[in-house]
């Protein structure tokens, strides 16, 4: 089960790391749209607003894939005092209890999604963005964290196993 979760959080992470850099290309060309554009007086009107919903959108996509390519900030203090055969367990308590911190975030975050779509919530500006767009993209994100951190909560358990089955 532990493998079919990884497996499944891997590809679709990496999915989501492709579109995050997408969104690095999009947003540079949008400033660079917007830069030329003001040059003859003119503007998209939406940049602000549009690379703003890229930068949350691409940060939350990105964290499963940081996470599984253990890019992510790491203190390791408390866990490189205890013996190594220990380690598995300070990871697997902060893994389980990042996992519920934003379990619970992608909750309530989704349930402000659904209201926003059920509302037809727009944004206040030229562009009238229907904000469950961007607000998903930041729950998705959110979602393949949580699958992320399930899969690595079940690899260490299960690797802790096997070792307490060799000994």
């Amino acid at each position: 089960m532990a493998a079919l979760i990884t497996l499944l959080s891997r590809r679709l992470n990496q999915l989501a790391g492709g579109l995050a850099m997408g969104l690095i290309l999009y947003i540079t060309g949008h400033i660079l749209l917007e830069i030329v554009l003001r040059l003859f007086g003119r503007s998209t009107f939406v940049l602000d607003e549009f690379v703003g919903y890229g930068v949350a959108t691409m940060t939350f996509l990105g964290l499963g894939y940081a996470l599984e390519r253990g890019s992510l900030i790491r203190v390791q203090l408390l866990v490189d005092k205890l013996p190594p055969r220990w380690h598995w367990l300070p990871e697997l308590l902060a893994t389980l209890v990042a996992l519920f911190t934003f379990a619970t975030l992608a909750w309530f975050w989704g349930r402000n999604v659904w209201r926003s779509y059920q509302h037809g919530t727009t944004s206040d500006t030229l562009a009238d963005t229907p904000l469950w767009l961007p607000e998903g993209m930041v729950w998705l994100g959110m979602a393949l964290l949580c699958l992320s951190l399930l899969g690595r909560a079940l690899g260490l358990v299960t690797r802790a196993a096997n070792r307490q089955g060799e000994h």
